[in-house]
Parts: C-alpha cells; sequence; structure tokens
C-alpha cells in the first residue's frame, strides 16, 4: 500500500499543493474593509476604517500609493471592468471614483443620506449601484455621477448590492434579515429571500447568473437558485460571523472569510470545505479573486493584506480532467461542470409569442429548469463514474507491478 501511495505522488508531485502566500502588505492605520484585483493583475486596491484607499502594485519595486479624500472609514472598493478607474464608498455618504495612478485624481458625489456600505460596477462600466444606511439601494451612471434610480423597500441597513453578470438584475442584504432581487429595468423587487438566524452581511452572484451566495452573521453560507427560488447548498463551517465570500471566475470554488480570523475554500461541485487558511491575527473581513482566478487576497481587521496564489489547476491535473479551452487554465476540480445551473436556460416569460397561456408558459419554464438540473446532475455522476474507473483501472496497474516487484525480489 505504501508503494502505491508513493507511486501515485511521484507521478502527481502537486497532488498535495495547497493555496501559497505570495505577497504580504501592511500600510494601512485600520482594519483593511474591502479589496479588488485590477483586471490586468498589476493593482490591488483596498479600503480601511483609516479613511484611505490604497493602491499596491504587484511588481516588488513599485511603491503603494495612498489616496486621502474621504472624511471617514472607507468600506468598499471596486476596480472598473477596464481598471482605469477605483470607485469608493464610505461612512462620510459619498462616492469617490479614483484614477489609480500617483496623482490621485478623484471625483466625489454625495450619494446618501447616511454612510455608503457597497459600491459596485456593472459589467458593462457604464453604471455604479450604492447600497447604504438610508435603507436604499441607488444607481448611478459613472461618467456624469449622475443619479437615476432607488430602491426602498428594505426596513433596515442595505449592506451590500452587486450587480448580476449580464446587468439585468441586483442583488441586495439587508439587516432586516432579508436578501432581495431586484429587477433593473422594471425597478421592482422581483424575490425575497429570508434569513431567520442572523442577517446577511454580503452577497453575490454566480458566475452562471443564476444562483446567489450569502454571506451570514449566524456563520453560515448559502446558495439559492434564483429560477426555482429554492436553496441549493447550506454551509455550516465557521465558528464566527461570515464577513465576505467571493466566486472563482470558473464557479466551482467559492472563498469565505469570517470574524473566526480564517479564509476557507468551498469546493461547490462537491459540496464540502475544501481548505481552510489561517495567516491574519483576527477577524478576516473582505476577500476577493482575481479575474482569472489564479490569485485571490484577503484583508483584515489585523491591518493586513495577503495576497494567495489559488493552485487550484494543480488539483485539476492531477485528477486528469480535460479542460475545456475556453475556460481559464486555473480553473477547477474533477470538472468544469458545476451542479449550479447554466446560464443559457435563464427564463424569458416573453417566449410566448402570445399563443401561450402564462401558466402554462411558466410550468414549461420550470421544467426546462428542472431538466438542466438533472442534466447537469447526469454529466456530474458520468464525469465521477469515468473518474472511478481510471482509478480502479490504476490500482489494478500498480498491484501488477507491486506483484512483478515482489516476484523479482524472491528471485534474488
Amino acid at each position: 500500500m505504501i508503494y502505491i501511495v508513493l507511486l501515485i505522488l511521484a507521478n502527481c508531485p502537486n497532488l498535495l499543493s495547497d493555496p501559497t502566500l505570495e505577497r504580504h502588505f501592511k500600510g494601512h492605520k485600520g482594519a483593511v474593509t474591502s479589496v479588488d484585483f485590477s483586471c490586468n493583475m498589476k493593482q490591488i486596491a483596498t479600503g480601511s476604517v483609516d479613511s484611505c484607499v490604497m493602491i499596491w502594485n504587484m511588481k516588488p519595486q513599485m511603491r503603494a500609493y495612498r489616496f486621502e479624500g474621504h472624511k471617514d472609514a472607507v468600506t468598499s472598493v471596486q476596480f472598473s471592468p477596464s481598471g482605469h478607474m477605483v470607485a469608493s464608498a464610505s461612512r462620510d455618504k459619498t462616492v469617490r471614483l479614483w484614477v489609480p495612478s500617483i496623482k490621485a485624481d478623484s471625483t466625489e458625489f454625495r450619494a446618501h443620506t447616511a454612510a455608503v456600505r457597497c459600491v459596485n460596477f456593472s459589467d458593462d462600466g457604464q453604471t455604479l449601484v450604492t447600497a447604504s444606511n438610508d435603507k436604499t439601494i441607488k444607481v448611478w451612471t459613472v461618467h456624469r455621477q449622475k443619479f437615476l434610480f432607488s430602491f426602498n423597500q428594505h426596513a433596515n441597513w442595505v449592506r451590500c448590492a452587486k450587480f448580476s453578470p449580464d446587468d439585468r438584475l441586483i442583488v441586495s442584504c439587508s439587516d432586516d434579515k432579508t436578501i432581495k432581487l431586484w429587477d433593473k429595468n422594471s425597478k421592482e423587487c422581483i424575490q425575497s429571500f429570508f434569513e431567520h438566524a442572523g442577517y446577511a452581511n454580503h452577497v453575490d452572484f454566480h458566475p452562471s447568473g443564476t444562483c446567489i451566495a450569502a454571506a451570514s452573521t449566524d456563520s453560515s453560507v448559502k446558495l439559492w437558485d434564483i429560477r426555482t427560488n429554492k436553496m441549493l447548498q447550506h454551509y455550516q463551517v465557521h465558528s464566527g460571523a461570515v464577513n465576505s465570500l467571493s466566486f472563482h471566475p470558473a464557479g466551482n470554488f467559492l472563498i469565505t472569510t469570517s470574524s473566526d480570523s480564517t479564509v476557507k475554500i468551498l469546493d461547490l461541485l462537491e459540496g464540502k470545505l475544501l481548505y481552510t487558511l489561517h495567516g491574519h491575527q483576527s477577524s478576516v473581513t473582505c476577500v476577493a479573486f482575481s479575474r482569472t482566478g489564479d490569485y485571490f487576497s484577503s484583508g483584515g481587521a489585523d491591518e493586513q493584506v495577503m495576497v494567495w496564489k489559488s493552485n487550484f489547476d494543480c488539483i485539476k491535473h492531477c485528477n486528469g480532467v480535460k479542460v475545456d479551452p475556453s475556460i481559464s487554465s486555473s480553473s477547477t476540480r474533477q470538472t468544469q461542470t458545476t451542479q449550479l445551473p447554466s446560464r443559457h436556460h435563464q427564463s424569458d416569460s416573453h417566449t410566448s409569442d402570445g399563443k401561450v397561456p402564462s401558466g402554462i408558459a411558466n410550468a414549461l419554464e420550470h421544467i426546462i429548469g428542472q431538466l438542466d438540473i438533472l442534466t447537469q446532475t447526469v454529466s456530474i455522476l458520468e464525469q465521477r463514474l469515468t473518474l472511478t474507473e481510471d482509478k480502479l483501472k490504476e490500482c489494478l496497474e500498480n498491484q501488477v507491478e507491486i506483484g512483478l516487484h515482489l516476484q523479482r525480489e524472491e528471485a534474488k
């Protein structure tokens, strides 16, 4: 048995390769509240309760930029999709747009009547959504910083608001213990999910656009299918409030951070905890994947910013996965198929050309969704069966090799 294990490890030296800490930044004078990568991976933006935005350069010889302008804690930062701007939200009730260079040029606009908790760019970079303690979510144009409209149905502070990948929807979470889904075009709330034990600190869309994940104060992480409004997965892996989360771009992994001082990596394909990372000395407040998923960064109340290399490509290659060339080479474990529904079946109730009653159309829509999930499940089972067969074949080959080895030893 030992020989078999050694043989497998010899053929796959990266099998046990864990995420590795690549860089470590310290410059903030207060807890780090938010982190984001630029699209070209050359810079990282962070916000802090020290009221500063910092831009860290990944090249070791280049110094960081400190942007001062906010009059209170910076709660959220994000690079624009092009990387030419950084948006920041603050407790001083304003949002700023910065040019991430040494000049630190910025424009400011008063966004809310209370602290702004979150700022998020649409995928096309043309609009911003902000969430605030004034219980509202607001949508703005980027270039003119012009207010467009508000969502006002939350009954308490709104902690987070994010655009869907196709910019049609917005998801938000509030201290009123609800997670709400909004249609940007109709400006209506189309679905509410309820948290019974705590409230969600952070929400985001799965890259497929058909699922959402929420990080809750009750130490849980939940994933919902927004088409069927059913909970897909529920993780209770932290011992403290979950503060932030980030999906891997390929959709098979989810990273979470918690007040228990840990960063955890969840394998959504297997539905289990994959890694627990210890590095921060106190509450871990924020986390974000790079655009390719090769790296992720975490920030904490210990004023530290850590940059980790994912090493998920090692897991993928060691399991003998054939990678879809349309997806980044850093992607996933075992298969590119995820348990979460794919985006191309997103429902559209207007495809019936007026000939099918809405009730039947909705029923057909639901059936299509269920068939989609069944198809995904069958695909996963087929791939797992293939992996099992490959492992059995490998074991048999190893047994034959051991038998031949023993015969040679006896012949001596």
